[in-house]
Formats: structure tokens, C-alpha cells, sequence
């Protein structure tokens, strides 16, 4: 039997159809702004011709882009961030999560350790001393510079680790009577059935380290080894005319400045853009299970 909506019931869903029509609208046309500048010539974009349409359609900045070496050696960068980054985050976020998530009679301790973690979530060194210690460790100008002083979130973790906590207390018990182990228990009974949480928490992790930034500029000295946003940040804020060539400055009256740039940013953000569909169904689900109790 098919129960039709009460008024009130429709009004609201009008109002709210309408305001996430907004919100989503928002957050799309910037981006299809910058695809628009990127795919119009020099001469419109200056002089603000370009809403959400190219105007004098041209790929010459993604001809140029495509043979520009920084940028694909920034991108590399990136790459090879996200995915060591990730792989050691989720490992330590995991691994912590997990033993946290037992009670205090099993592990005794473990209140001591919650609170150890949650303390740093408020309190820092502060940004000399972190840059000393990663200085001191020898970590300056490498990779690791970038993905160990975070490498784990307490945040994450301790969405995790209600996660773990709401899970039925009748499969560990059913694991340890057959014989089960704790990496057994977490490995074979607790990641599969919190695929939901980790979902969240991976593409919290690669959109974390896809979109940093200052930490590039704070720990690498070379501008080889800047990662893909930094090198973006900084062809943004300053201008490189004095390390272009004559011929690059004459072809740039088709492209211009502008329109490269916004090419870059463009570029820069289409993996995570890809990426995210994929994990979004599960992104609602993890926030709600995996949200602290109050």
C-alpha cells in the first residue's frame, strides 16, 4: 500500500532538493570554470571573457603542459607519496586502533594509552622543533619527510577504533574458542566486515597527502623534489619569466600564463576527482558507525 506524503513532507523535500542542488553547484562550477580558462586562448582569459564555456577553443595549454618536465616530475612525486603514505598510515592507524578497541580487561593499560594519543591531538611541538627533529634525523629533502611526521592520525584512528568497539562481541568470542588469535580476529573477522570505516579513513589518507602542501616547501630544499601542489603553490605565488626561453614567451601568446596555470590546477586535482566516486559509498556509513559516542 502506497502511503502518500504529507505536505510538510514534500515542502521539505523541495527545500532540501533545492539546497543540495546549491551546495553541489558550488563546489562543480569553479571546476568547470578553471576547465574552461584552460581550454581558451590567451586573449579571453585576460580580459575575463571565459565563464563556463571556452571561448576561442584551443589545447595548446595542455600541448605545453604535456612537455613540461617539472610538472610531470612534481606529479611522480606526488604518486609515490600518496601511495607509500597511505600504505603506512592505514598499517599504523590499523595496528593502533585495534588493541585500543579492547576492553580494559584485556588490555589494562589501555586507557593510559588513549588518553597518551588523544593529548597530541591538541598539543604540539610546533613547527621549529618538529623541523629540527626532521632535520636531525636526516630526513630533510627525502621522501619520508613527507609522510612520516604524519604517518599516523590520531583522528582516523579513533574513528576506527569505534568502529572496532561496535562490532558484535560474539565473534571474538566464537574466533577465540576455535583457536583464533588476535591477528587472526583482526586480520580475518574485524577488516572485513569494517570495510565501510577504512574506506573513509583511505581516502581521507590519499586526499590528506595528494593535497598537502607546506610541508613541501618546508622540508624539500631542491624544487626537484617538490610534490605536485607545491610546485603548483609556488608557480602560483611567484613568476617563472625569467627562466623561460624566448621561443616558450612567444608561444605563450596563444596559451598565456594564466590559462597554463589554471591547465595545472586542473590537472593536479582530476586523480582525486576520479578516485573519489569509487569510495563515496561507503564515505556516509563510515562517518556514522565510526563516529565517537557521545
Amino acid at each position: 500500500m502506497h502511503i502518500k506524503p504529507s505536505p510538510s513532507r514534500v515542502v521539505f523535500n523541495i527545500i532540501n532538493g533545492i539546497l543540495l542542488t546549491i551546495v553541489t553547484l558550488l563546489g562543480v562550477i569553479p571546476f568547470i570554470h578553471l576547465l574552461a580558462v584552460s581550454l581558451s586562448s590567451n586573449s579571453a582569459a585576460v580580459a575575463g571573457q571565459v565563464s563556463l564555456w571556452p571561448v576561442e577553443f584551443t589545447w595548446d595549454a595542455y600541448i605545453y603542459l604535456s612537455q613540461k618536465v617539472e610538472f610531470f616530475r612534481s606529479l611522480w612525486v606526488s604518486v609515490q607519496r600518496v601511495f607509500i603514505g597511505t600504505i603506512l598510515s592505514m598499517l599504523l592507524v590499523i595496528l593502533t586502533a585495534y588493541p585500543l578497541s579492547r576492553e580494559t580487561t584485556v588490555f589494562k593499560q589501555r586507557t593510559a594509552y588513549v588518553w597518551f594519543f588523544v593529548i597530541t591531538m591538541f598539543f604540539g611541538g610546533g613547527l621549529i622543533p618538529t623541523y629540527m627533529v626532521i632535520r636531525s634525523t636526516g630526513l630533510l629533502d627525502t621522501i619520508w619527510a613527507l609522510v612520516i611526521p604524519g604517518a599516523l592520525n590520531v583522528w582516523n584512528m579513533v574513528m576506527l577504533l569505534n568502529f572496532f568497539r561496535n562490532t558484535p562481541k560474539d565473534l571474538d568470542e566464537a574466533a577465540l574458542m576455535d583457536g583464533a588469535g588476535h591477528l587472526s580476529l583482526l586480520f580475518r573477522i574485524y577488516l572485513p566486515i569494517s570495510l565501510p570505516a577504512i574506506a573513509t579513513i583511505l581516502l581521507f589518507t590519499i586526499i590528506g597527502h595528494w593535497n598537502a602542501w607546506f610541508d613541501g616547501i618546508l622540508y624539500m630544499n631542491s624544487p626537484d623534489n617538490y610534490p605536485l601542489q607545491t610546485y603548483l603553490s609556488t608557480l602560483i605565488s611567484t613568476s617563472n619569466r625569467e627562466s623561460i626561453s624566448v621561443d616558450e614567451l612567444a608561444s605563450m601568446t596563444s596559451y598565456g600564463e594564466k590559462t597554463l596555470r589554471t591547465a595545472q590546477i586542473f590537472m593536479g586535482a582530476l586523480p582525486i576527482m576520479a578516485v573519489y566516486p569509487f569510495l563515496q559509498q561507503y564515505f556516509v556509513k563510515g562517518i556514522t558507525v565510526g563516529s565517537v559516542k557521545g
